[in-house]
């Protein structure tokens, strides 16, 4: 059953009156459990649609319509399927309060994992579920993995239905729809043998298997005391051949990368960024493969074109494990411009030292660290000694680290942010032809 949120103006639905708080329970006799059975049942041209008004009154409406036009019904959100696995690794369970509403949501939701592209572990999946995702063919989804071998799986998911997944992926590959894997490496739990035995056991899937992505284990001050721990740089160090020999088996059969490490894995064992070819065609930077490199190439890309800026201050703000590849920038651009440039390296005190990645930042760390490096520019005598402490003429943020209302993961606003800097202008990103616009 699906509720009416919206109606479009001027649309069909408006002609015919309908309220918002409808309920669509049928449509063409079939039920309606979701946006997503909505969708798909409403691309009929002709359709007989069975609803209770908010009054409970049960109707039925018969529509013919030209082939495309809109009905103009907006639904109201699905409730949410939430995650019923207790995952020893579970970075929700490190959120400090005051993390944005939204990241204390445990989904795991295959339409979410359709629509968005977030990872998902298929556990709260039967069989009338999986055939479903074959039937409407959503495709492609994308599947938490982190081991094959069922008792592994199981042991990391504390589900015993997570020993399944092989299954899983196998029918859902073998009707014809694709998959994006990840493994969260734990050190002792699905690391050395247990990586190659999860990699050679998707890539025997076939094609269908679109990528594995290889992420190292994140955890929070709040959540240090879990079963699993960090990785040491060693045992990175030990997992980027593993990614590696996976990758050349899959260039040479496949003409494709197929197994990438995340950016974590690179700066965690000290090796450098791979080159943007290393990418195929960038499937992967919202789960953080990739995204550096792009941010670096998207600063390089521009530094030919900037114009002189002397007299203008640039402050670039990053987390910590970014900092060494920003500075070397930021030189260029010094030079380049002749504007003073100062990155800013931020210690995350929201979610503790551990997180060093700029996509979790907090606002108000960001906001303190920029006003804390001004502060000690004035004390030395530096630059900064001729402006107020915190002013500058332009502030670049990661992107990343806001959602698409303007919300840092501290829930502080971008719009606070900007106020509290004043007159200085703020950017969300490195791409240097957005800061040539905004100065």
């Amino acid at each position: 059953m699906v509720r009416i949120a919206e109606i479009e103006a001027g649309s069909i639905a408006d002609e015919l009156h309908l309220e918002i708080g409808t309920r669509i329970i049928r449509i063409n006799g079939e039920p309606v459990r979701d946006g997503i059975d909505l969708t798909f049942l409403l691309a009929e041209p002709d359709v007989e649609m069975e609803m209770v008004t908010p009054a409970g009154e049960r109707v039925i409406y018969e529509v013919d319509r030209e082939p495309g036009e809109r009905l103009g019904i907006v639904p109201a959100p699905d409730t949410v399927r939430e995650c019923a696995n207790k995952c020893v690794f579970c970075f929700i369970d490190g959120n400090p309060q005051g993390v944005r509403t939204s990241l204390w949501l445990r989904d795991d939701d295959f339409r979410l994992s359709f629509t968005y592209g977030n990872y998902v572990t298929l556990t709260n999946l039967g069989s009338r579920g999986l055939q479903r995702l074959v039937d409407q063919r959503l495709s492609p989804l994308y599947v938490s993995v982190h081991a094959t071998e069922p008792e592994v799986r199981a042991r990391l998911l504390v589900n015993e239905r997570a020993g399944l997944v092989m299954d899983q992926l196998r029918f859902l590959t073998g009707a014809g729809l694709e998959v994006h894997t990840q493994v969260v490496l734990c050190p002792g739990w699905n690391d050395g043998e247990h990586l190659d035995h999860t990699i050679d056991d998707l890539w025997s899937l076939g094609p269908g298997i679109l990528s594995l992505s290889v992420v190292p284990v994140g955890l929070t001050r709040y959540n240090l005391d879990r079963p699993v721990r960090l990785m040491t740089p060693a045992e990175a160090e030990r997992a980027l051949p593993q990614v590696d020999a996976a990758r050349e088996r899959a260039l040479k059969e496949r003409r494709q990368g197929w197994c990438y490490a995340a950016d974590e894995m690179f700066l965690l064992a000290g090796h450098p960024i791979p080159e943007a070819a290393y990418y195929d065609d960038w499937p992967l930077t919202e789960n953080g493969v990739g995204s550096l490199r792009r941010a670096m190439d998207d600063f390089d890309e521009g530094i030919s074109r900037v114009p002189r800026l002397s007299r203008r201050r640039i402050i670039l703000v990053t987390g910590r494990s970014m900092g060494p590849f920003f500075e070397e920038r930021a030189a260029r651009l010094r030079k380049a411009t002749g504007a003073e440039v100062e990155v800013v390296a931020v210690t995350n005190r929201f979610y503790g030292e551990t997180v060093t990645t700029a996509g979790l930042l907090a606002g108000r760390d960001m906001l303190d660290a920029a006003r804390e490096r001004w502060r000690e520019l004035e004390c030395a005598g530096g630059s900064g000694a001729t402006r107020a402490a915190g002013e500058a003429d332009l502030v670049l943020l990661p992107a990343e680290a806001l959602n698409a209302d303007g919300l840092f993961i501290d829930s502080f606003s971008l719009d606070d942010f900007k106020a509290a800097v004043s007159p200085a202008k703020v950017v969300t990103g490195y791409e240097i032809t957005e800061v040539l616009r905004a100065l």
